[in-house]
């Protein structure tokens, strides 16, 4: 079994936040190049830029909590002022400490090979 945790985030965008939510998943590109583990971080978006479809990877449990709290640390507040969380998919078997946080997100988990 693989110790990798990969997520996929389903947002729908808060209406006139498109423009603002770009701007800020580009300082969230960059802080994330800085973290070691991240192993893909990427956005895709709808057509009419109202959902976007967050797929991320780490390495293990350690690299993704420590992912999260630096989000929560820089981010969280202006994202969740941009975006409407729909959906929050993890696949992998996180630590305890791990799975604790990602319940706080409503999560939904699964596993992989």
């Amino acid at each position: 079994m693989s110790e990798q945790i990969v997520w996929c985030v389903v947002l729908a965008v808060k209406p006139g936040q498109f423009d603002n939510f770009l701007k800020l998943t580009e300082e969230m590109v960059v802080s994330t190049r800085n973290e070691r583990g991240v192993l893909s971080y990427r956005r895709f978006v709808s057509d009419d830029n109202k959902i976007v479809h967050a797929h991320e990877r780490y390495a293990d449990s350690d690299t993704a909590l420590m992912h999260l709290q630096n989000f929560g640390e820089k981010f969280a507040k202006r994202f969740l002022s941009m975006v409407d969380r729909m959906r929050f998919m993890v696949y992998g078997t996180p630590s305890a400490e791990l799975k604790v946080l990602l319940d706080g997100f409503d999560a939904i988990f699964g596993d992989f090979e």
